[in-house]
């Protein structure tokens, strides 16, 4: 079982700049940020592998603008998120998926990832 705790999100003005945490307990494979915004689907947002973190992956959207990194020593994981626009508003989730070894892509799809955490609300003002 892995528990997952985001925190960071808040409301920020077009063009500012956001970092999102995602504390994970337990060991996984890879971590995702996804989003959804309101009468909207989840969406793949980022994702990265674990332990190592050597293989990255963004969504179109957001590439150029979002970083995600980890924190081995703190099993966390990071959105730094810059240039935000308004349409970047949304719940915002991480995700982890069950450690069955290394793997050597990035999951962009909801179905494969195995815990959520509870998200955190980012707003982004024009």
């Amino acid at each position: 079982q892995v528990r997952l705790v985001e925190s960071g999100g808040g409301l920020v003005q077009t063009g500012g700049s956001l970092r999102l945490s995602c504390a994970a307990s337990g060991r996984t494979s890879a971590i995702g940020w996804f989003r959804q915004a309101p009468g909207k689907e989840r969406e793949f947002v980022a994702g990265i592998t674990l332990p190592g973190s050597d293989i990255t992956r963004y969504s179109d959207l957001v590439k150029d603008r979002f970083t995600i990194s980890t924190d081995n020593a703190k099993n966390t994981v990071y959105l730094q998120m810059n240039s935000l626009k308004a349409e970047d508003t949304a719940v915002y989730y991480c995700a982890a998926r069950n450690y069955f070894g290394s793997v050597t892509r990035v999951f962009t799809t909801t179905v494969a990832y195995d815990y959520w955490g509870q998200g955190t609300q980012v707003t982004v003002s024009s």
